[in-house]
Order: structure tokens, then C-alpha cells, then sequence
């Protein structure tokens, strides 16, 4: 029998965690590309394609990363001791890595369809890999857009705190995945105004790094012409750590306790083997 070769643990866990982002943009940054630049679909069309792109990246990833797929994630369960800081700029390294080269395989597809609605790869079509405050037509600014990105990432965060914490009533039979989609759905179809509801700086800047690399020269910017590519980074981050705090205090303290493992998206870190 051929000597098996152990993969350290990390190595597995931050595939897991590029493979799910990867999914996710896939299908998210698919679906504004074809809703752009082929006019087929809608707002809804977006806001549920992105919901299942998440379903789907945390099916892929979950059982070996806890598929956070989302810095925020990872540095809100950090900032409450429920993850590991040594591994959090690697998640986060991957999640970014993922979600970039995502991005720059549906430029590549939908390349002949965007230069067709927008020769000069301008700020008309860069919604498609970033967001941009009011959609890039609605009266928002830097900073309403910011307070959007906290808020919408708090909702995000809370309420993925509430479906995965073993000590509430999380979702049974492996639906967890299915729900958190859900939420991401229902934060598109609400909070989607005021800056296109990035909640995660992986999925921002990913794609707008990828954008930026392939034409669009104003990709950092927004339609005013200011420096926006921090917004969705920082907001997020801080509205990541804002929702699971408030979860805990709102709701996670007043939980019973139990033997089971009480971290909602953590989990052991396992050592995997490869022929």
C-alpha cells in the first residue's frame, strides 16, 4: 500500500475557503454581468442568484473551513475568540484570492457581451464587479453608503449567529447553508439601495482588483470621481463585529448551555490526508 501523505490542516482549510468563495462570485458576479450586459434578468434575479451562490459556497466549503467566505466573518468570530487570529489573515487571503480569480473568469466569459454595452469599460458596467453608493445613479454619498455597509453586514452577522448556534434552534437536516442563502436574499431585496449590499470585502475588492486589471481604469472610484474601494472593505468589518456582539449580548447570553460544540461557525481543525 502506497504511504499516504498527511496535508497539514490549514492547507485544506483555506482551499475549502477559495473553492466556496470562488462558487459564490461565480454565480453573483455572473448573474449583474449577464443582467448588464444582455439586459436578461432583474433586481430579483440578482438578489437570488447571489442568495444561491452563497448556498452553494458554504455547501462546498463548510465541512472542513466552517465556510466563513467573507472576512467579515472571520474577523468578527476572531474579535470573540471564537477563531483562531493566527489563520485569520490566511482565510482572509484566500476568500480575496477566490473571489478574484472568479471574477476574472466571468470577465472572460462575458467579455464580448461588455464590450458590446460599454466599448470603454466604464463606470456603466463597473457595477458589475463592485458596488458603487446609490447603485451608481441614487443620491448617496461616501458616507451613506458606509453606514449602510455596517448595518447591512450587522444584520448579516447577527442573524448567521442565531442559525448556526447550537445552544438556539439552528436549522436541522445540514439546512443551515440553505437559510443563510435566505438571509443574503432578503438583504439584497431590503438593503440593496443604498450601496448594492457588498457585506463582505472579499467579494468587493476581489472582483474590483480583477476589474481594474482588465480595463476598468476608474474601478477604485465611484461615479463622483471620490475614492470609494474602502467602503465595503472597513464598513463590513465593522459591522461584522457590531452583529455578533449585539447577538450575544441580545440573545447568545441568555442561552442554555450545552455539551455540544457552542461555536457556530468554527470547527475542529481536523488533519487531512491525500493518497
Amino acid at each position: 500500500m502506497a504511504e499516504r501523505t498527511r496535508i497539514p490542516a490549514l492547507a485544506g482549510e483555506l482551499a475549502a475557503e477559495f473553492a466556496g468563495t470562488l462558487i459564490l462570485i461565480l454565480f453573483g458576479v455572473g448573474v449583474v454581468a449577464q443582467v448588464a450586459g444582455a439586459e436578461i434578468g432583474d433586481h430579483d434575479s440578482i438578489a437570488w442568484a447571489w442568495g444561491l451562490g452563497v448556498t452553494l459556497g458554504v455547501y462546498v466549503a463548510a465541512r472542513i473551513s466552517g465556510a466563513h467566505l467573507n472576512p467579515a466573518v472571520t474577523v468578527a468570530l476572531a474579535a470573540f475568540r471564537e477563531f483562531s487570529w493566527r489563520k485569520t489573515a490566511p482565510y482572509i487571503a484566500a476568500q480575496t484570492a477566490g473571489a478574484f480569480v472568479a471574477a476574472l473568469i466571468v470577465r472572460w466569459n462575458y467579455s464580448e457581451v461588455l464590450a458590446k454595452v460599454d466599448p470603454g469599460h466604464t463606470i456603466k458596467t463597473q457595477g458589475v464587479f463592485s458596488t458603487l453608493p446609490g447603485n451608481g445613479t441614487l443620491p448617496v454619498g461616501t458616507w451613506g453608503a458606509f453606514r449602510d455597509q455596517v448595518i447591512g453586514t450587522a444584520i448579516l452577522l447577527f442573524v448567521i449567529k442565531a442559525l448556526t448556534d447550537v445552544r438556539n434552534s439552528p436549522p436541522l437536516a445540514n439546512l443551515a447553508p440553505f437559510m443563510i442563502g435566505l438571509l443574503v436574499v432578503a438583504i439584497g431585496m431590503a438593503w440593496g439601495t443604498d450601496a448594492g449590499y457588498a457585506i463582505n470585502p472579499a467579494r468587493d475588492f476581489g472582483p474590483r482588483l480583477a476589474s481594474f486589471l482588465t480595463g476598468y481604469g476608474t474601478a477604485w472610484r465611484d461615479q463622483n470621481g471620490d475614492l470609494y474601494f474602502w467602503v465595503p472593505i472597513i464598513g463590513p468589518l465593522i459591522g461584522g463585529v457590531l452583529g455578533v456582539g449585539l447577538y450575544k449580548v441580545l440573545i447568545g447570553r441568555f442561552l442554555p448551555p450545552t455539551e455540544e460544540d457552542p461555536q457556530g461557525l468554527t470547527k475542529p481543525e481536523p488533519e487531512y490526508e491525500a493518497a
